[in-house]
């Protein structure tokens, strides 16, 4: 599905009308070579600036249809970029605005921690493992997937390829978010009780081989920094105080608060269904505060609101600013394009072989 193209948000006026000239001016001087993908969860002045906005993968997805297309700024993180750069064709220069902009979910599991789980349950049973990685992981990991039979998901498709790994395998080795993988397969009728997390900080990650050996579910011990703040309470909390809101969670959320919501879906569900909600519906919604704040912003006819009453930000995408966004605009200006981003062949080959065994399901 093509991202939707935008226009500046009315009313932003974080960005300094100088500063604003400067990027639309370099912007321009690049031209039609160069596309700026913003997620939805980047701040506002920001994405202002993005050719498109949407989620990671559909957004790397649609800049590989592209034509003519040399440059690519992903205004998102460090993964994304990653993913934009695998699917890209070799001639396009992916770059990330600020290198510090990471994704603390997918730093919680790295290549040689996978590698030591994955001795631990093959050790543990003779039953062929499935390894699934969520999208929001490093190139390293879905590239782990693509050698070991598996493949990518997104909080999208989640249950679709869990269903695909169960076809192939009696267990499923999920990384590196534990709330996506329990609330998917709990959602598919398997009991919390067969599904089990391995903590890569203990020894043979906290269980014992006999627990390995009889569950169907190993989960990652990872979460979002974000939605890992939403909790039980919050629904309850809503509904006393707006009698009648509807209660909207991503999947990324704890299992105890997506118990209690009434609508649970990914990024893009939850933007399609506040965009065709009637006119005084009322929405507390568990995710990102910059793309609930925008989703309030663009349906004044709706109350959209935070579930939280704290802002679950993502601190590490804030890390992006307009003025690294112009610096890395200037850098291909003068030839020399900063913060690029590059898999090499191998793992670029490997994830390829995980995404493209999703993409066949999608």
């Amino acid at each position: 599905m093509e991202p939707a193209t935008i226009s500046p948000l009315v009313g932003n006026e974080t960005v300094s009308d100088e500063l604003r000239d400067r990027i639309s001016s370099l912007r321009e001087r690049i031209g039609a070579r160069l596309v700026i993908l913003g997620h939805h969860y980047q701040r506002d002045e920001v994405i202002d600036f993005a050719d498109m906005r949407g989620d990671s993968l559909d957004l790397s997805l649609h800049a590989a249809t592209l034509k003519d297309v040399e440059y690519v700024i992903f205004s998102g993180v460090h993964f994304m970029a990653e993913t934009a750069d695998i699917v890209t064709p070799p001639g396009v220069t992916v770059l990330l605005p600020d290198l510090r902009a990471g994704c603390s979910m997918a730093d919680m599991a790295d290549i040689d921690e996978v590698e030591e789980c994955w001795d631990v349950l093959t050790s543990a049973t003779d039953d062929t493992i499935v390894p699934i990685t969520y999208i929001n992981s490093t190139a390293a990991l879905k590239a782990f997937c693509g050698r070991h039979g598996g493949a990518v998901c997104t909080s999208s498709n989640a249950r679709k390829v869990v269903e695909w790994a169960f076809s192939r395998g009696k267990k499923l080795l999920f990384f590196p978010d534990q709330h996506l993988g329990r609330n998917t397969c709990a959602d598919m009728g398997i009991a919390l009780d067969d599904m089990v997390v391995y903590d890569p900080h203990a020894d043979d990650g906290g269980n014992d081989r006999e627990t390995y050996a009889r569950v169907p579910v190993v989960l990652w011990k990872g979460h979002c920094s974000v939605h890992q703040n939403f909790m039980p309470n919050h629904p309850d909390a809503m509904r006393l105080r707006f009698p009648g809101i509807k209660v909207l969670v991503h999947p990324e959320c704890r299992h105890e608060v997506v118990k209690k919501a009434d609508l649970v879906g990914s990024t893009k569900f939850i933007v399609q269904t506040v965009e065709n909600a009637a006119p005084g519906s009322k929405w507390a919604i568990g995710t990102e505060h910059h793309l609930v704040n925008r989703l309030n912003l663009e349906h004044p006819e709706q109350t959209v609101m935070s579930l939280s009453p704290f802002a679950c930000q993502c601190s590490t995408m804030f890390r992006i600013s307009p003025e690294a966004l112009a610096d890395c605009l200037q850098s291909i200006v003068d030839g020399e394009p900063r913060h690029v981003i590059r898999v090499d062949d191998e793992t670029r080959k490997w994830s390829m072989v995980a995404l493209e065994r999703m993409m066949e399901m999608r």
